[in-house]
């Protein structure tokens, strides 16, 4: 396996993103390489596992319910700037907002890989807030598995965050930026897949488009909102959960805090 320092691998890829236009080497010379473009991202979550306890509310619940919630999401990038927002809707999703969280235009994340620094607009309950504050911190380790995704030869590396929570990723150096689905990032090239196996949640790209975004489309989210860092957000969401299970507990406050 191979660790990833997170502040070497902005540079790298900023590096590369620099030379890719003069310089492809012999190996790479057949295959697409894009610095700019657009992502679109479905994401699944089972929410019948998700939900947790057998209730007779969760099972009533359960049983009005689909077994899985699915939603679209575009990133937007260039090898420096993505941004992650809202994309078309998919059919007959009638829970949205009912975690807390609205899926609704004004959610957005845009991260800045040269600044090393995240912002993101959000409803969280009744509140709309503005998250500021540096790049999700992410420790990587690469794998030798490989599959392949929306056309793209993809890599598979396990990432640690908040020492105890696991994402599996899978990511092509095909697409050169660091980013990701949500606030995810750091790994050598993008992620395309993208798996949250103690929540029950899935990303994966369904297509990879080489269309560079309008500059305005990269833009750091404005509005009315209640600036907040992290560590604020997350001390927030913690004081509203007080029901349930620890473990209901937990899925409902990283399910808002990431």
């Amino acid at each position: 396996m191979q660790i990833v320092n997170q502040k070497n691998m902005i540079r790298i890829v900023a590096a590369v993103a620099a030379c890719v236009a003069v310089f492809v080497p012999a190996a790479k010379a057949q295959q697409r390489i894009i610095t700019a473009g657009k992502i679109e991202y479905e994401k699944k979550v089972n929410m019948h596992k998700w939900m947790g306890s057998e209730s007779s509310w969760t099972q009533e619940l359960k049983d009005r319910m689909p077994e899985y919630r699915t939603t679209y999401f575009d990133l937007l990038f260039d090898s420096t700037t993505a941004v992650y927002r809202i994309g078309r809707e998919a059919s007959e999703d009638k829970w949205k907002g009912f975690w807390g969280q609205s899926d609704d235009d004004q959610y957005v994340v845009h991260q800045d890989f040269s600044q090393g620094t995240t912002t993101a607009r959000k409803q969280v309950f009744e509140k709309r807030v503005m998250l500021q504050d540096s790049l999700l911190r992410i420790e990587w380790r690469i794998t030798d598995d490989t599959r392949k995704i929306a056309g793209f030869e993809c890599r598979k590396a396990v990432g640690r965050l908040y020492d105890t929570l696991y994402v599996v990723a899978f990511f092509t150096d095909q697409v050169i930026t660091p980013a990701g689905p949500e606030q995810y990032h750091g790994l050598p090239g993008t992620i395309l897949g993208l798996a949250f196996p103690r929540y029950y949640t899935t990303w994966f790209a369904t297509r990879v488009e080489a269309v560079p975004p309008k500059k305005e489309e990269l833009l750091v989210p404005s509005g009315k909102a209640t600036r907040i860092n992290r560590q604020e957000l997350l001390a927030m969401v913690k004081k509203a959960f007080d029901w349930g299970s620890e473990e209901e507990k937990q899925r409902g406050i990283w399910n808002m805090v990431l």
